[in-house]
């Protein structure tokens, strides 16, 4: 009997490291198909214009309700049901609606030029965007909806190139603070 023991032991110690071995086998592989292609970033600014772009305008002011109030679930269904993407792809959109704020844009035609003046007239946004500047221990914000991406892109752009003049007066327009606030905005954009 004693002569079975060892080998019985050893053929238990072999079961034991094969099982455990097709277990972390099996961790290392994707169990779908859809695991093995590359998962598109998150919360990109480009998969927000693209989500933006596939909304009509009462559908995007909805979303953009939704999301101010915190409503993510409400949000991700709007957008499921007005553009027929799965769940996974309109909850990742929703996320990058929610992180990179799109203003609405009109579907145009190829031919019509989308780079009107727009420091002329500004347009106000279904959403409040946030612009920060701070120096040192100086920290200045400034919030208005008729802010965007693009917009305070070329204020700080002029503020960085030495056109601190028009850089207020460009913030000035697309706020609601006075002059003497955008300058000292402006100041703590300059370097």
């Amino acid at each position: 009997m004693e002569a079975l023991l060892v080998p019985l032991l050893i053929l238990v110690l072999v079961g034991v490291v094969v099982v455990l071995a097709a277990r972390a086998m099996g961790r290392r592989t994707p169990r779908h198909p859809q695991d093995e292609a590359p998962r598109p970033i998150r919360n990109s600014a480009e998969l927000a214009r693209t989500a933006a772009a596939r909304l009509d305008q009462e559908q995007h002011r909805r979303l953009y309700a939704l999301i101010a109030q915190g409503q993510a679930m409400g949000a991700i269904k709007l957008y499921l049901e007005a553009t027929g993407e799965g769940l996974r792809a309109s909850r990742d959109a929703v996320g990058a609606l929610a992180a990179h704020p799109q203003p609405f844009r009109p579907q145009q035609a190829p031919e019509q030029p989308s780079h009107d003046d727009e420091d002329d007239a500004p347009q106000r946004f279904p959403y409040r965007y946030r612009a920060i500047a701070s120096k040192g221990d100086v920290t200045r914000e400034v919030s208005s909806n008729m802010l965007n991406d693009e917009i305070y892109g070329r204020i700080r752009t002029l503020a960085r190139s030495g056109d601190a003049e028009a850089a207020a007066a460009a913030l000035t327009r697309h706020s609601d603070i006075s002059l003497k606030q955008a300058r000292e905005f402006i100041a703590l954009l300059e370097d």
